[in-house]
C-alpha cells in the first residue's frame, strides 16, 4: 500500500479491522447499541468514499476516529441524553408501582461485550475497556457535553495523547486539557454508583459462586435466597418502564406480584457491558418451552448484588446478542 492505493478487497479488510473498537467508541459517545452500529457503518462508508483523499498524514486508525467523532457529534446535536430510570425519577415504593413505558430513545441501551471490546493482550487495558462500558460509567458519560465526552473517552479510555486529541478535534492542547478537567469534575460528582460495581476481570471464585447462587435463587424463584444475595441498597430497573425499585423487600415484593409470571424462568449467561448478565426466558404458555423476557445485567460489590437491570425489549435485544427467540422445554440453560 506504499503508493497510497488499495484494491476494494484490501480496503474492506483494512476498514473492517477497526469495526469493534469504533463501535465501542461510538457506543460510549451515544449510549445506544443500534445508533452506535449505525454510526460505525456511516463512518466506514464515508471512509470508503473519501479514501482517495486520505493522504496518510495520520494513521488510518486516527483518520477513522476523526470521521467517527464527527458522525457522533452530528448525531448528538439533537441533545438527547440516554439515561437509566434512576437518572430520571425517584424510586417508587412497591405499593405505588406502575409500569409506564417511555420511548426507546430515552434509555441507555445494553451492548454485548463482543461488539465493543476488542481482544487485547494487556490485562490492564482490557480491564479499563470493560469498566468504561459498565452501565454506571456509561450513564455518567451521558451527563457530559458531547465534546467533553469525546475528550474524556479518547484521553482516559483509549489513552490518546492530548496533542492527538487536539489534532482530531481541530483545537488546542490547552482546550483539550481544560475539557478533560471539566469532564473529570462532572464524573466525580455523578459517578458514585460506579465505584460500587466492583466486578473483577475475570470473575474471582467468590463472584462466580455469587452468580451460581443467583441463578439457583432466580430459577427456583426463592425470594428468601434472593434476599440474602441483594445489597441493602440494591436497585432494580426495567427499561422501557421508568419504574425502579430500591431495597430487597420492594424488589422481591415486585417479583412475587407484578413479576410473578417470571417464576420458573431459565437463565443463559451473556457477556454484557463488561458485567455478568443473563438472558431470561420465561415459560411460554402458548407454545410450550420458554419465550424471551429480558436481558439482565448484574452489578455486584463485596459479595452482594447492587444492581439488577432488566432490559425488556426482547425483539431488539435477543437478536443483538445472537440469542434464540424460543427455547424448547428440554433445552439446557448452559448451552
Amino acid at each position: 500500500m506504499s503508493d497510497g492505493t488499495a484494491t476494494a478487497e484490501d480496503l474492506d479488510v483494512r476498514l473492517e479491522k477497526h469495526r469493534v473498537e469504533l463501535t465501542g467508541y461510538c457506543y460510549r459517545m451515544l449510549g445506544s447499541s443500534f445508533e452506535a452500529e449505525d454510526a460505525v457503518q456511516d463512518t466506514l462508508v464515508r471512509a470508503w468514499r473519501s479514501y482517495d483523499k486520505f493522504e496518510g498524514r495520520s494513521s488510518m486508525r486516527s483518520w477513522l476516529y476523526r470521521i467517527a467523532t464527527n458522525v457522533c457529534l452530528d448525531m448528538l446535536t439533537a441533545g438527547n441524553k440516554r439515561a437509566r430510570p434512576m437518572d430520571l425519577t425517584e424510586s417508587t415504593p412497591l405499593a405505588q408501582a406502575a409500569l409506564n413505558p417511555r420511548p426507546d430513545n430515552t434509555w441507555l441501551e445494553p451492548m454485548p461485550d463482543a461488539r465493543v471490546l476488542p481482544t487485547v493482550g494487556d490485562p490492564a487495558e482490557a480491564a479499563v475497556a470493560k469498566e468504561s462500558v459498565r452501565l454506571a460509567f456509561m450513564a455518567a458519560l451521558q451527563q457530559l457535553p458531547a465534546k467533553q465526552r469525546a475528550v474524556l473517552i479518547l484521553r482516559e479510555v483509549l489513552a490518546w495523547k492530548a496533542s492527538e486529541v487536539a489534532e482530531l478535534l481541530g483545537t488546542t492542547v490547552a482546550s483539550v486539557n481544560s475539557a478533560l478537567q471539566r469532564a473529570r469534575a462532572t464524573l466525580a460528582e455523578s459517578d458514585g454508583t460506579a465505584a460500587r460495581a466492583a466486578t473483577s476481570d475475570p470473575l474471582d471464585e467468590d463472584q462466580q459462586k455469587l452468580l451460581e447462587r443467583y441463578v439457583a435463587a432466580f430459577e427456583g424463584y426463592d425470594m428468601t435466597a434472593l434476599t440474602a444475595l441483594l445489597h441493602e441498597d440494591a436497585v432494580m430497573t426495567m427499561p422501557p418502564f421508568d419504574l425502579w425499585l430500591s431495597g430487597p423487600e420492594d424488589i422481591t415484593g415486585f417479583m412475587t406480584t407484578l413479576g410473578a409470571p417470571c417464576a420458573n424462568s431459565r437463565l443463559i449467561p451473556v457477556a454484557v457491558n463488561g458485567l455478568p448478565g443473563f438472558a431470561q426466558y420465561k415459560p411460554d404458555p402458548d407454545k410450550g418451552g420458554y419465550t424471551p423476557w429480558a436481558v439482565q445485567v448484574l452489578e455486584t460489590s463485596e459479595g452482594r448484588i447492587t444492581g439488577f437491570h432488566c432490559f425488556l425489549d426482547t425483539q431488539r435485544w435477543f437478536p443483538l446478542f445472537g440469542l434464540p427467540l424460543h427455547l424448547e422445554a428440554e433445552a439446557d440453560e448452559t448451552e
